[in-house]
Order: structure tokens, then C-alpha cells, then sequence
């Protein structure tokens, strides 16, 4: 399956919800700043992290923002100060 680069943020007012969907998060992706992630995912994987998230979120006061970076404009994404953008999972076929 073909995987895409998502750029995750998420406000919870919680620290309980917080530190939940932040376990979550790092399960599948990394952490660039204190609620943003960075994660290459199928489609399949984006769908259950969302679920997942949905089912810990207080909708009315949290929120989780996902962004697809397309492929087109991943080589234009700059990083200013530390870090560099989470590279693509590397594939070892056994």
C-alpha cells in the first residue's frame, strides 16, 4: 500500500486526553513539536488513528487537525533552526 506524509496537530484541553492521543501519535508517527506530528500512513492506518483519536477527543472542546502534504509539495517544505523532515519509512524486502 502506498503511503502518504500527514502532518498531525492536535489541542486538548485534558492533560489526561492529552497524554492519550500523544501515545497514539508516537505510535505511528514523529514528533517535530510539543502536539504536531509528522507521519507517513496507507490510507488504512490514517482511517484508524482517526478513529482511535475521535474516540478520546472531547469534541467540543479538543480538536485534531490532519494534513496531507502531497508528493509535489514535499520537496518544497522547509525547516528553520533544528530538525528536518521525517523521511519517508525505508522498505526492506526479506
Amino acid at each position: 500500500m502506498e503511503r502518504s506524509f500527514f502532518l498531525l496537530a492536535y489541542d486538548i484541553t485534558s492533560d489526561r486526553r492529552r497524554a492519550k492521543i500523544a501515545k497514539l501519535m508516537e505510535s505511528l508517527g514523529e514528533r517535530v513539536q510539543g502536539s504536531v506530528f509528522e507521519a507517513w500512513l496507507t490510507a488504512v492506518e490514517l482511517e484508524k488513528l482517526v478513529k482511535k483519536a475521535q474516540k478520546l477527543l472531547n469534541e467540543k472542546e479538543d480538536s485534531l487537525r490532519v494534513y496531507v502534504i502531497c508528493a509535489t509539495c514535499r520537496p518544497r517544505l522547509k525547516v528553520y533552526g533544528q530538525g528536518s523532515p521525517t523521511p519517508p519509512p525505508v522498505v526492506t524486502i526479506v
